[in-house]
């Protein structure tokens, strides 16, 4: 695989990695948990703890062999695990607790950062084992330390379940006052998708789908930076030549990402998955998504043409690394996160990046509406509407969306939740005041639009 490289290719990334923050931000190693269901809570956590230890023992070794061998930092080694709430419900149990105790121990003993897929896929309805999960959430999420959750209410083929979404307003708010002496950390572990990809190596939305193998290798890839630095390099340059540059870069970091992934899933044993392309910023200066659109030549990324700016970005970096790669999946774009991101930091606190800006964004970016703050006296029924507007968005759309929100406890607009670590800080953001509760009340399924008939 390394003969693929030229010496002028490896002198490149040595330079993008030291001078443009790039980094392989997540190696997930993927593991199937169906064989550990049981009849009885206690046996099926037994059989989890054992199996998650067994098959993700050399992970971060082998991830950290290969930082040292290509000198490529890889920031995030995880697991992402089956649906908890497939893998607990044969055991009839009520409170799935015990099972976020099993995985966050787990993944303290092999040292990863996070495991995600203490989830659920209710996109059509509940089952006992859905609900199980779902009213656990709280509890789980201000307990464990390392667990991520996830829960889809949507999809393009069946519609929405705003039963759920009514219940996940609730469950985000209570989660939320749970967390309160972390400005809500809880939350921000906490997804609700609308079409939900079963491989996506990225926190807190992972987990390991039914359609997966034993286990995967999944990587995703970074580098906000470097696509940041090429377009600085053609300051006079119009977008068609601009998409062209964002196209290569995302190419060049694609072969990057794709050589960790194959090295790392060889050296464990278990088959390579995908690379997930997408452009995940952090709070260091340059690497940011918001300061790649301004330097597309907006004053502050919320500006009018931002959308338009973002659907380039985006298309660019699938193009680019789908010439890259065979296997690309995930997510794969830009992500847009508020409390991640320094420059839509800026733009939030500048006034120029609103809620609803933000909203017509994620039609556009590679996933929704995430790790954003409202005021911690937002009622459940806002949050749930929020929900739900973001989730019709990708339903009729056909694309992933999703909702991380931190109703931010005894804060209001212009105060800044510090969540710590590469979750950021989240100026609080004002939300609509007009009451959705009527309409959230009554429950129910929106149907699926009629473009879900095609197949």
């Amino acid at each position: 695989m390394t003969a693929l490289f030229s010496s002028s290719e490896v002198l490149e990334t040595i330079r993008m990695v030291q001078a443009e923050n790039l980094d392989i931000r997540t190696v997930t190693l993927g593991i199937s948990l169906r064989d550990c269901a049981t009849s009885d809570l206690n046996t099926t956590c037994h059989r989890i703890y054992d199996k998650v230890r067994r098959k993700a023992e050399r992970l971060v070794p082998v991830a950290e062999e290969i930082e040292a061998r290509f000198g490529i930092p890889i920031v995030n080694k995880r697991i992402a695990v089956t649906p908890i709430s497939l893998v607990g419900e044969p055991s009839g149990a009520e409170d799935y607790l015990p099972l976020s105790e099993t995985l966050d121990r787990a993944a303290a003993e092999v040292g990863v950062n996070f495991v995600g897929g203490f989830s659920a896929l209710v996109h059509k309805g509940f089952t006992s084992g859905d609900h199980a999960l779902i009213n656990s959430l709280p509890q789980a999420l201000s307990q464990t330390e390392r667990v991520c959750a996830s829960v889809n209410v949507g999809t393009t083929q069946a519609g929405l379940n705003m039963d759920a979404i009514r219940t996940l307003g609730l469950i985000i708010k209570e989660t939320a006052r749970l967390t309160a002496h972390q400005g809500g950390l809880g939350c921000a572990k906490l997804v609700v998708f609308c079409n939900a990809p079963e491989d996506n190596p990225f926190m807190a939305g992972a987990f390991h789908g039914v359609g997966e193998p034993e286990c995967a290798l999944n990587v995703g890839v970074s580098g906000p930076g470097v696509v940041l630095a090429a377009i600085r390099q053609h300051p006079t340059a119009d977008l068609g030549t601009i998409a062209t540059v964002i196209k290569n870069t995302a190419f060049k970091v694609t072969r990057m990402g794709e050589l960790v992934a194959r090295e790392v899933s060889c050296r464990l044993g278990v088959p390579f998955g995908i690379v997930d392309l997408s452009l995940a910023p952090t709070t260091a200066q340059g690497d940011s998504v918001a300061e790649i659109l301004e330097s597309m030549g907006l004053e502050r990324c919320g500006a009018c043409g931002t959308t338009a700016a973002l659907a380039l970005l985006n298309d660019a970096v699938k193009k680019g690394g789908a010439m890259a790669s065979s296997y690309v999946g995930g997510l794969s774009g830009a992500f847009i996160p508020v409390s991640e991101d320094s420059g839509m930091i800026r733009a939030v606190e500048e006034g120029a990046l609103t809620l609803p800006k933000l909203e017509a964004m994620t039609a556009v970016c590679s996933v929704g509406l995430d790790m954003f703050a409202v005021p911690g006296d937002t009622p459940a029924e806002v949050i749930s509407a929020l929900i739900a507007d973001e989730a019709a968005i990708g339903m009729v759309n056909k694309k992933t969306t999703a909702v991380r929100v931190i109703p931010a406890p005894g804060m209001k607009p212009g105060d800044v939740v510090e969540v710590g670590g590469l979750l950021g800080r989240a100026p609080v953001m004002p939300v609509n005041n007009f009451s959705p509760a009527a309409f959230v009340a009554r429950g129910g399924r929106i149907p699926a639009p009629l473009l879900a008939l095609n197949n």
